[in-house]
């Protein structure tokens, strides 16, 4: 398992997120609460949103606390919001092209889990993709090809449902080849102007992840703050970061959320079935 971490908010220093609080993504990718994978140093990346509004992209397979350019850049690099991840590769190689966050166009997409016996079934899923992204596809990431299926599924117009058309094509096409339980996620996928982030598991058990409370709430909690982050502040993370646990919400299973100017929208997740949809 892996470790992301996304911001949406007034513009702030990367590092304010990265590497300064207690129990930091950094810090995560020496020394998580995990017990599958308390190390997550595969690699890691940021995808970030500057003042052109395009994608920046910085992708890595040194591990995380050990590279000084991410620090330096981190400590540079202003944005509204950003995407970062940290890499327990279980399958595919330690390579920079399999580093999250994946980008198409404008499109940033991280994600935690797996697609279980992926390699019973690559082939059939790759065939879901649309033929005019393959030349896109650059690694040999499960993650990869569900970022791509959710582009093919309509990700640029319905990203929710895009995401649910993904997962449904996935346990589709995992139980027509006998296998019942396919997939765990936790993923964060955004444009530049909202944020959204879903929480599922075929067996309904998957990866944690967390919610940051509003912020009247959070400077009530931790007062230094206010000289950090602005009242629009949402951040979604795999595992707490800071010292104060109680400025997290866990998101349930089966789950979806929308971060937009401050607002958090919460909603029930659930794959769709191509099969059934056709219909």
């Amino acid at each position: 398992m892996c470790r992301w971490m996304a911001y949406s908010g007034s513009p702030i220093l990367m590092e304010e997120l990265l590497f300064k609080p207690q129990h930091s993504l950094i810090d995560q990718s020496m020394a998580s609460h995990s017990r599958e994978t308390p190390t997550n140093g595969d690699g890691f990346g940021i995808g970030w949103y500057g003042y052109q509004g395009r994608a920046g992209l910085y992708r890595s397979i040194r591990p995380a606390w050990n590279d000084f350019n991410l620090r330096d850049l981190a400590s540079q690099i202003e944005t509204p919001l950003f995407l970062a991840h940290v890499r327990a590769t279980s399958q595919a190689t330690v390579q920079e092209t399999n580093c999250h966050p994946f980008r198409y166009r404008n499109w940033l997409f991280v994600h935690n889990g797996e697609i279980f016996e992926i390699e019973k079934i690559r082939r059939d899923l790759l065939l879901g993709i649309a033929p005019e992204l393959f030349s896109n596809i650059l690694g040999t990431t499960d993650s990869e090809i569900m970022f791509y299926l959710a582009v093919t599924f309509g990700l640029e117009s319905d990203p929710l449902g895009a995401l649910a058309r993904m997962a449904g094509f996935i346990e589709e096409t995992a139980q027509a080849h006998g296998i019942p339980e396919s997939l765990w996620m936790t993923v964060a996928v955004s444009n530049g102007q909202t944020l959204y982030g879903v929480r599922y598991a075929s067996d309904g058990d998957a990866p944690s992840l967390y919610h940051s409370r509003d912020m009247d709430d959070i400077f009530t909690i931790n007062p230094y703050l206010k000289q950090v982050l602005g009242h629009s502040t949402r951040v979604l993370v795999s595992e707490p970061i800071g010292a104060f646990q109680q400025m997290w919400e866990p998101i349930s299973q089966s789950t979806a959320v929308r971060c937009r100017a401050g607002n958090l929208d919460i909603f029930p997740f659930k794959p769709v079935k191509l099969a059934a949809s056709a219909a």
